[in-house]
């Protein structure tokens, strides 16, 4: 069962138990957190429009207006899909209102220089913020937290369009260099609800150095080895980089024995899928899954040892749900 599905099974919880109130949401005394974020949004050109608590965490929030070329996404972010743009201009010009404010931090003090005249950075908006610079808006509306680790949460954030494989992964990797940086004695285990899943760094390698690297065949059997690492973060990237490197060359094997069996006339797009199934190591239900290393390993001796001439057709059906 996945975590998703376990959540999802959860009880509901009473009427009114968690929370704050409309009143406390309301509250006047903002922090001096709370005033420097709306101090920021004016020294930018735009206006703080309201300062107020979630309904949940109670945390402080500032809504506020600015110019739209004072805010861009940040930086690790994945890459924009054009027509998921146009799609949203499409959608606000048609009715003619913008209706959901995009979340952003300041720009950490560090980068403030190099990032002008960006004064702000979204985590989940690239897209909507994209839209409204190309239909061009002169405003645009944000919710305004004075925590810049929200800036980290975007995995965890985004609602506006689903995120594939490799864009998680990528993502994961380009947050695990930044936070390497600005944090480099926290361990990897610390951003588990940043990174959500502990393979997506490994496989952002991947992707990194292969654009079209078949990561879902692997993805599976990878998750279920893998862990957060108790490392800090720089030396949990060396980690994944090598990890990665070997599930490359694993890779490179399977590339070889497709080629083997399309020469030997099958001809499936289920093929990579087939040949990862068959050289993963068998996991009796109930019992735990190798560790990474001893994974890659397994796989490493089943794809230099896989035999060509043993492969059945009615296996290959078979695994792509025909009648076999």
């Amino acid at each position: 069962m996945t975590v998703r599905q376990k959540r999802a099974m959860k009880k509901q919880a009473p009427p009114g138990s968690r929370g704050i109130s409309p009143a406390e949401m309301a509250e006047k005394d903002a922090p001096a957190s709370v005033e420097a974020v709306a101090g920021a949004v004016e020294d930018a050109g735009g206006a703080p429009l309201a300062r107020y608590r979630d309904p949940v965490g109670g945390r402080w929030l500032v809504l506020a207006a600015l110019p739209v070329e004072r805010v861009a996404a940040t930086p690790y972010q994945r890459d924009l899909s054009d027509p998921h743009v146009k799609r949203l201009e499409d959608v606000i010009v048609r009715i003619g209102c913008f209706l959901d404010p995009v979340i952003a931090v300041a720009v950490p003090a560090a980068e403030a220089a190099e990032a002008e005249p960006v004064r702000f950075w979204t985590p989940n908006g690239h897209h909507r913020l994209s839209a409204l610079k190309r239909m061009g808006a002169k405003s645009v509306t944000l919710l305004i937290s004075p925590d810049p680790g929200l800036a980290y949460k975007i995995l965890a954030l985004n609602t506006e369009k689903a995120h594939n494989l490799k864009e998680r992964s990528l993502e994961a990797l380009r947050m695990a260099r930044s936070l390497s940086l600005a944090d480099p004695a926290a361990p990897e285990s610390a951003y588990g609800l940043e990174f959500e899943e502990s393979q997506l760094v490994t496989l952002g390698f991947c992707y990194e150095r292969h654009a079209r690297f078949a990561g879902g065949a692997y993805n599976p059997v990878v998750r279920a080895s893998d862990g957060f690492l108790e490392r800090p973060l720089s030396e949990a990237l060396a980690v994944r980089e090598a990890r990665a490197e070997r599930l490359l060359a694993i890779d490179d094997r399977v590339n070889q024995i497709i080629a083997g069996l399309k020469a030997k006339g099958f001809d499936s797009p289920y093929l990579r899928n087939f040949v990862v199934a068959r050289i993963r190591p068998f996991r009796a239900r109930g019992k735990p899954a190798p560790g990474p290393d001893a994974l890659l390993d397994h796989l490493e001796a089943k794809a230099t040892s896989f035999d060509l001439g043993k492969v059945k057709s009615e296996q290959l059906a078979k695994a792509a749900g025909g009648d076999g």
